[in-house]
């Protein structure tokens, strides 16, 4: 499916990904966050050992959907490993008006990066003006409590373990979209926590996410 749907411009990529009903508007510019072949459908590496996800990877789009239904206005959101901050900027524009998005990552580079393309957008830009977007260096580990509880919780790289952290700074009801590696295999887990703290972990599917862990020496990284 991605490669029916590469271009050359955000126009095109755009129109391949509504006709093939991949999404369902055109909000975000993935030229703002991805360094090279923005409109290539596939993923690309933005450095430090991170990439951004083809925009219709399955693993993207199965997020979204996962997600959607704790989405909306006035919900608060938490992308653990935001990167570039591309997804950081779709969910934003799914929680306003009144909601809030906090994008943490533990590379301090990577940071300054999202931020950077965040501002290249006014409409992004008044987001992390108002607060509606937030970027933290932190353990993604560890969540961000103190923007919590949250709607829901998306994270971008493989945990070693369910950490019990993230599921505690789940709102009731809440949802938290996770990989989680096995040792010899990654497979996705949604964890869902109902209106009485009532917690449900379900495996889904097999993915290839990059680690989630500390930060690392990049000082180095070009």
């Amino acid at each position: 499916m991605s490669w029916r749907c590469s271009s050359t411009s955000n126009e095109g990529l755009i129109a391949n990904l509504l006709r093939h009903g991949l999404i369902k508007n055109d909000a975000v510019d993935r030229a703002h966050f991805c360094p090279t072949m923005p409109y290539e459908d596939s993923p690309q590496r933005i450095g430090y050992d991170a990439t951004i996800s083809g925009i219709s990877a399955k693993d993207s789009k199965h997020a979204a959907e996962a997600l959607l239904g704790r989405l909306g206005p006035g919900k608060r959101v938490l992308d653990i490993g935001s990167g570039s901050g591309y997804l950081t900027a779709v969910l934003a524009r799914l929680v306003t008006p009144g909601g809030t998005v906090v994008g943490i990552e533990h590379i301090q580079q990577l940071c300054d990066l999202s931020i950077e393309n965040l501002k290249k957008d006014p409409v992004h830009c008044g987001m992390l003006q108002d607060g509606t977007i937030r970027i933290i260096r932190g353990d993604g580990r560890l969540g961000y409590p103190e923007g919590g509880p949250y709607d829901a919780i998306h994270v971008g790289a493989a945990a070693s373990t369910m950490h019990q952290t993230l599921i505690d700074q789940l709102k009731a009801p809440g949802r938290m979209f996770i990989p989680v590696d096995g040792g010899f295999s990654q497979y996705i887990w949604r964890v869902d926590k109902d209106e009485e703290g009532n917690v449900k972990k379900e495996k889904q599917y097999g993915v290839m996410y990059v680690p989630l862990t500390d930060a690392r020496d990049f000082r180095d990284e070009d």
